[in-house]
């Protein structure tokens, strides 16, 4: 078994892992001006894909170009939310070259797609001998229908562990799958972070919430509209706050509560989404909610579209409104200017901001702790460190500990 590093190599986007040249794992982009892709197009036999977030699925619709038709494996969420996420890239760039799929592509999704459970064990083509692969797709605790993925060519057990998280969150629990395995492909988002109790940081979002529109101001809280969106809205309806819901997680949410197997508390969502308000846009909707001393959860999470981008030009100059950071900010996005700068691009030009912002770790991934604890079941397996800004130097840190562990390069092929 050989693996190649196409995306999400010493980086966080554009996941893709192809394995023996025939079995691709994720296919995403990297969210950036302009987007990017994985490092090559490559025509595998099948394509297993680990969870619905952009930088894991968001270039899968490229791959059935022309007469190609790869058998795609995902649970049934993941298969739901890719369609979202492929149709808003086309609403956002189709017809351009920074597109690399049309409609059409996505429409043969319905041809090439196989949905599984976890624990189901499938057979899946391909391998260095045409022998294939058996397949399994455990809980990862990242979002909901998120996957570790296990391959086994009957010699070799690779495990992908995709996002995922170990701590309990109130949509999904965390993971506890643990399988078997010699080779461990491990993201390393929050390799150097602890993550603060969740308890305590919804507390202190909530009071940040509260006193903001005591004072008279309104809240902008941006979201991913896949998993954070819905967080937010279960810990503010924990609360006793009333959010309006912009942007994409609109949709997502009612998608969500169509597979309530894959959630933790179904019933907590239903009344979350029942307290909402959700946000049309229509007429000068957003303008009127700006000035209402309200909290407003929209997408995009790191600022670079979406109803977001309404927002915070109507708010930005008073102090007295706030702005939540409540994900991970990739570098060179708008968020991260915000976070580090306290400035940001709008209308074409780079802004100051003078309403508070503050930042809140809402992470759906392991932190530091929670990669070594799950790691820790795998001391004899070998382990390379993908999806993170520091894959070296955790791997570094793993083999100071024992571990045969490395970080590949971006477009690295290893033998295995």
């Amino acid at each position: 078994m050989d693996v190649e590093f196409l995306g999400g190599a010493r980086e966080v986007g554009r996941s893709a892992v192809l394995v023996d040249g025939s079995l691709l794992l994720d296919y995403g982009l990297l969210t950036a001006d302009p987007p990017r892709y994985p490092v090559r197009d490559p025509e595998p036999d099948a394509v297993v894909v680990s969870h619905g977030h952009l930088d894991h699925v968001g270039a899968v619709p490229a791959l059935l170009k022309g007469d190609r038709r790869p058998p795609i494996h995902w649970t049934p969420p993941t298969a739901d939310l890719a369609r979202v996420l492929a149709r808003d890239t086309l609403k956002l760039h189709g017809n351009s070259p920074l597109c690399p799929f049309s409609e059409e592509h996505v429409a043969r999704l319905g041809e090439a797609e196989v949905r599984h459970g976890y624990g189901e064990s499938f057979p899946v083509a391909g391998g260095v001998d045409g022998g294939g692969y058996e397949v399994t797709l455990r809980n990862a605790g990242h979002v909901p229908g998120s996957a570790h993925v296990l391959v086994d060519d009957g010699d070799t057990r690779l495990l992908y562990t995709g996002d995922f998280h170990t701590d309990d969150q109130r949509l999904v629990s965390g993971t506890t799958a643990r399988p078997d395995a010699d080779i461990v492909i491990c993201e390393s988002t929050y390799a150097d972070v602890s993550h603060e109790e969740r308890a305590a940081v919804e507390a202190r979002w909530a009071d940040r919430v509260r006193t903001t529109i005591w004072e008279g101001g309104t809240v902008v809280a941006p979201a991913f509209a896949i998993g954070r969106t819905q967080e937010l809205m279960l810990v503010a309806a924990a609360n006793d706050l009333t959010p309006y819901v912009d942007g994409m997680g609109t949709e997502v949410t009612r998608l969500l509560r169509r597979h309530p197997e894959f959630l933790r508390d179904p019933e907590a969502l239903r009344r979350a989404k029942g307290a909402a308000r959700f946000v049309t846009g229509r007429d000068g909707q957003r303008e009127r909610i700006a000035a209402d001393n309200a909290l407003v959860i929209t997408t995009s999470g790191m600022l670079a579209g979406g109803p977001v981008r309404s927002y915070l030009p109507a708010i930005r100059t008073n102090p007295t409104n706030a702005v939540t950071l409540t994900g991970y900010q990739v570098e060179g996005t708008p968020g991260r200017e915000l976070q580090e700068r306290g400035r940001m691009e709008l209308n074409g030009r780079v802004r100051p901001v003078s309403a508070r912002v503050d930042s809140f770790d809402f992470s759906a991934h392991a932190d530091r702790e929670g990669l070594e604890s799950f790691l820790d079941d795998y001391r004899d397996a070998r382990v390379l460190v993908n999806h993170g800004d520091r894959c070296v130097a955790f791997s570094e840190d793993l083999r100071e500990e024992g571990f045969d562990a490395s970080a590949p390069a971006l477009g690295a092929r290893i033998e295995l």
